[in-house]
């Protein structure tokens, strides 16, 4: 990703918070992404590992392809609308398709 793109990223929304890498798992909505977010917890009173995952809607700025089966980093920025308080950054690894 050029310095040009961060900065526009950055100007339109400005990245504030938590910064988190995933999976799409929906592409369907317009400027919109889902993204699948899988993380493990250790619980220490059974001496186990609890798996869970998250949905969390992103923003998709103008000039960026975005397919269902990319891994994409995202930032946490202002709500942008009911469900959308992040927006993609950019695209870790993309999808086999």
């Amino acid at each position: 990703m050029s310095e040009k793109e961060t900065k526009a990223i950055s100007d339109s929304h400005s990245v504030r918070g938590s910064i988190f890498v995933g999976k799409v798992i929906s592409a369907k909505a317009p400027k919109t992404v889902t993204i699948e977010r899988k993380t493990t917890q250790y619980i220490r009173k059974f001496e186990r590992y609890k798996k869970s995952k998250s949905k969390i809607s992103a923003h998709i700025p103008e000039g960026m392809e975005i397919k269902e089966g990319d891994v994409v980093k995202i930032g946490e920025t202002r709500k942008i609308s009911k469900t959308k308080s992040f927006v993609v950054l950019e695209i870790v690894k993309k999808g086999e398709q």
